[in-house]
């Protein structure tokens, strides 16, 4: 399983909590906070935020803040956009976006606010 092969080759432990979590955000479409899945946990909000760091450093997970102050996490893959709609916070991948590229720089995410295609249709 990917899982077991991710936390192999960062030399971590394998643990019920670190495979769980895992396994919500590779089966997830879209960035998630601790909210979004805390229902689906068996575990507290500590060991969450504890194992979700780790995974951050590990570069397994990459995040980002929103406009309604929530942290927001994702399995890190290639760079890609993220539109986050001002009227309802609503988070969209926007795979479609080639990313900039900017003599110099490592461009990690990129990220545009707006109204998306629901709220402006209201």
């Amino acid at each position: 399983m990917q899982i077991e092969k991710i936390i192999s080759e960062k030399n971590l432990k394998l643990t019920i909590a670190r495979k769980e979590l895992l396994s919500i955000f590779f089966s997830a479409n879209k960035p998630l906070s601790f909210e979004d899945v805390k229902d689906k946990l068996s575990m507290d909000k500590a060991t969450f935020y504890r194992n979700i760091s780790k995974f951050e450093d590990e570069s397994i997970l990459n995040s980002f803040e929103s406009n309604d102050k929530k942290r927001y996490y994702e399995i890190q893959n290639l760079p890609h956009a993220h539109f986050i709609c001002n009227d309802c916070n609503s988070i969209e991948c926007l795979d479609n976006v080639k990313p900039i590229k900017l003599e110099g720089y490592k461009i990690m995410d990129m990220i545009f606010k707006g109204i998306c295609k629901d709220c402006n249709l209201g």
